[in-house]
């Protein structure tokens, strides 16, 4: 998990104090539940979990987090399609590398709809039970917490690094950004952009918060000879189709805001709506480039600032 760390401090020790602290969040939540590492809390101790054990406070923490977030969203953010994104081919190949990554440009559309003779799927998200520090998860289901750990590491680095440096900082895992401490006066400036062909606007976010972006251009891979990309429509087991580029939302923490906005890929058109009706801060970008806006998020002009 590759972080990028900036701090606001005269202090020339802040950077590495904030640095240490981001490193040993990032460490630990890959030893619990990276589905990457055969050696992670959560993949050495499956057979244990399907009859149900006491885990780790982090791995429950983590856990109840990706079930907040598929409560919350009727099941839309599912942290139970493990098995469906390895069917696709999502998952390590013998060297240890993400098979036939597609890149950026590829004009090709990734994979979406449903297949010839598939059913709809049965959620298995509530099937996973948590009690305090107990978890079960059944034979058959494979936990994928890629989405909300992420930006729950988010969250947890910003303000740890905020503690351990006495400074203002800044946290980006790949699209999760997460700020904490006194920050700039002005905002942090946020530049908004999923790849270099896509529209770009900087904007002024409030130290405290933070903004996650969901993108079907990103973390893709090919699969039988077709493109597909990571965020898959629980309802069918597939990518959800590509109707949007990005989404982009800001929110009090990272975990709201991926949720949200992996929520809106899933939704398609649905999601400007949605996210309205919520008062989301939210910036879409369409197949075309086109870019949509929630009444919250600010026009495109010098002075950007979040509300």
């Amino acid at each position: 998990m590759t972080a990028r760390v900036v701090v606001q401090s005269p202090d020339p020790r802040a950077l590495d104090a904030a640095v240490d602290a981001v490193r040993r969040v990032t460490s630990a939540v890959d030893r619990a539940c990276s589905r990457f590492r055969p050696d992670s809390e959560l993949m050495a101790r499956a057979a244990d979990l399907e009859r149900g054990c006491a885990v780790s406070p982090l791995l429950a923490d983590l856990m109840r987090t990706a079930l907040g977030a598929a409560e919350a969203t009727d099941g839309d953010v599912d942290p139970t399609l493990g098995a469906e994104l390895i069917s696709l081919g999502c998952d390590l190949d013998r060297r240890g590398a993400m098979p036939h990554p597609v890149a950026h440009g590829d004009g090709r559309r990734a994979a979406s709809g449903l297949p010839r003779g598939s059913a709809e799927r049965t959620p298995r998200w509530r099937d996973v039970e948590l009690r305090g520090t107990r978890l079960r998860i059944p034979a058959g289901v494979v936990v994928d917490l890629g989405a909300t750990a992420k930006a729950w590491t988010a969250d947890r680095a910003a303000e740890r690094a905020a503690a351990a440096s006495g400074a203002a900082v800044l946290v980006s895992l790949g699209g999760d950004i997460a700020t904490a401490g006194d920050g700039p006066a002005e905002g942090w400036q946020v530049l908004v952009q999923d790849t270099d062909e896509d529209p770009a606007q900087v904007v002024s976010l409030r130290s405290g918060w933070a903004v996650a972006t969901s993108s079907t251009r990103r973390r893709r891979w090919e699969h039988d000879g077709t493109p597909v990309h990571h965020i898959l429509d629980p309802r069918w087991g597939v990518p959800a189709a590509p109707l949007w580029r990005s989404v982009t939302v800001a929110s009090a923490n990272c975990v709201g805001a991926n949720t949200w906005s992996t929520a809106a890929v899933v939704r398609g058109s649905r999601a400007v709506r949605d996210l309205s009706s919520r008062c989301l801060a939210a910036r879409l970008v369409a197949a075309d480039r086109t870019v949509i806006r929630t009444p919250l998020w600010p026009e495109d002009r010098g002075d950007a600032r979040m509300p």
